[in-house]
């Protein structure tokens, strides 16, 4: 009898993931027999952790903070998100133990707005750490001329600014200082990518006020990528002010279900993953 493929997911902190109940829900799905374990792993252990994922003979893992970009330099071959974001999240071990790594944040963000015309517009990014590069990705993919990045620190993010000016060189891209935020009333999309808003960090925060999110456009989408609480509160901005919102749950089951596909090449039901992890969400409220 074949023994059971074995997955997972390695960063730090890693808390109360949801992946594991996202892909146990795949696997069930594809009636697939395989496992899916959390790994907490600390930057000075990475390297070992690899070592440990391909002599213990798995089949692929997921990567997270902080390891999305240090991961890359492990890789024998990867994607054309890898390229563009220079960070990977899920990584297939192959027969010969070489690592093959894919971003499928880029396309878990695009997924969820696949049915929304975005050729021309204009978004604004707040934040402008490691997730900033898939959202940035994405947004070039669906084709959106002008992006606005806010953060706390332009000086600091001068680095990255430049680096996804020089690898989106289409895009007109400018870096202004969130404290000097003023209208939202030509942005088409906003994204944050920051972890404000997250639970058991600085979930009473937001990026921005009310008074932004109120002056974006009727026909303008607020995406949120922090996935827990489903409500954060700019999700609860958009919300107030009737403005059309995307939830990060949608972008973390959508990353999941192409990850099973790269390793299986076979496409798990997103709903049913979806639907799992409501469940969840509801059995750690009561």
């Amino acid at each position: 009898m074949m023994d059971k493929q074995k997955f997972a997911l390695i960063g730090y902190p890693l808390g109360h993931s949801l992946s594991p109940i996202l892909y146990k829900t795949a696997f069930e799905d594809l009636n697939i027999e395989a496992e899916y374990e959390i790994l907490p792993t600390q930057s000075e252990d990475l390297i070992n952790r690899i070592k440990f994922l391909r002599s213990h003979r798995y089949s692929g893992f997921n990567v997270t903070i902080p390891h999305k970009v240090p991961t890359t330099l492990f890789l024998a071959k990867y994607d054309e998100y890898v390229n563009m974001t220079g960070s990977v999240n899920c990584v297939k071990i192959e027969e010969d133990m070489s690592l093959s790594g894919f971003n499928t944040d880029v396309w878990g963000f695009v997924e969820a707005i696949k049915d929304v015309d975005l050729q021309g517009k204009k978004a604004a990014i707040l934040g402008t750490g490691g997730a900033s590069r898939a959202v940035c990705a994405g947004l070039y993919s669906k084709g959106v001329s002008k992006i606005d990045f806010y953060t706390r620190n332009v000086i600091n993010s001068k680095d990255t600014i430049e680096t996804l000016r020089n690898r989106f060189d289409k895009i007109e891209i400018k870096s202004i200082q969130l404290s000097l935020m003023e209208t939202m009333e030509d942005v088409d999309i906003l994204v944050n990518t920051t972890p404000l808003g997250m639970k058991n960090f600085d979930e009473e925060n937001c990026a921005i006020q009310d008074k932004q999110v109120e002056s974006l456009p009727d026909s303008a989408i607020v995406y949120d990528i922090v996935y827990n609480p489903l409500r954060t509160p700019l999700i609860s901005k958009a919300i107030k002010y009737n403005k059309k919102f995307v939830c990060g749950l949608d972008m973390l089951v959508y990353q999941a279900q192409k990850a099973v596909e790269i390793w299986y090449n076979k496409k798990p039901d997103a709903k049913a993953m979806k639907i799992k992890a409501l469940e969840e969400f509801l059995l750690n409220e009561n």
